[in-house]
């Protein structure tokens, strides 16, 4: 007679990672607390050992994926540091898809969140900028400190059938030609944008701003 292989003992980090791999699979609506359970193997009530209810789930579950974003390498300038420490962020996110949610819905910052957004003030104080102008850096910086960004261009769909697409280009470039003349003479039109380069775009031109503004002395009461 075979023996039954033994179980892990279920403990907080096991949950978390259970709960992480079951929102990579199938979306953090998903994720429910009995699911979770159904996935470990185990009753919902042996995970309230570990956590309390579902949003101190998630709270763990963005605090291990905060965990996760690098740490600059020393000797960097305060740009480059915190340009790093932010595409890092960004890699972390996009690895799971559901942590902009969690993040968007969390309405307390735990002391991981904390300490992350904490690094990144202290990398500007110790490039020298004001609390002043690191207050409205952090403003700026918005959702992009966390690797993410929704960006809001509603545009209308262009029809399949190309004689169809033909008059409505037409339509288009007769009521909005600003428009259609960035749409069809930007480098790349017509393809779909690459949204890490413009990320990247977007963070280069906040921090060259910082930069600027720091260099001029700038107060908010200027």
């Amino acid at each position: 007679m075979s023996t039954p292989a033994p179980r892990h003992a279920l403990d907080r980090e096991r949950v978390l990672d259970a709960a992480i791999a079951l929102a990579d699979e199938a979306g953090l609506e998903a994720t429910s607390m009995r699911k979770l359970a159904d996935a470990l193997g185990v009753t919902a009530m042996a995970l309230y050992k570990h956590v309390a209810n579902r949003e101190q789930l998630i709270d763990g579950m963005l605090d291990r994926l905060v965990l996760s974003i690098e740490v600059p390498a020393p000797g960097l300038g305060w740009k480059d540091a915190l340009r790093a420490r932010i595409r890092s962020a960004r890699a972390v996110m996009a690895a799971h898809p559901w942590a902009q949610t969690a993040i968007e819905t969390r309405t307390n910052a735990s002391p991981t969140v904390l300490a992350y957004m904490d690094s990144l003030i202290a990398i500007m104080f110790e490039g020298g900028l004001s609390p002043d102008l690191v207050h409205h850096a952090m403003h700026a910086l918005s959702t992009r400190m966390w690797g993410i960004t929704r960006d809001v261009l509603p545009t209308p769909a262009v029809p399949d059938d190309p004689a169809e697409r033909a008059r409505a280009m037409t339509g288009f470039a007769a009521s909005y030609p600003a428009i259609v003349r960035m749409a069809t003479t930007a480098p790349h039109a017509g393809e779909a944008c690459d949204d890490d380069a413009e990320f990247a775009f977007a963070l280069d031109i906040l921090l060259d701003g910082f930069e600027r503004l720091h260099a001029q002395g700038w107060t908010s009461g200027g």
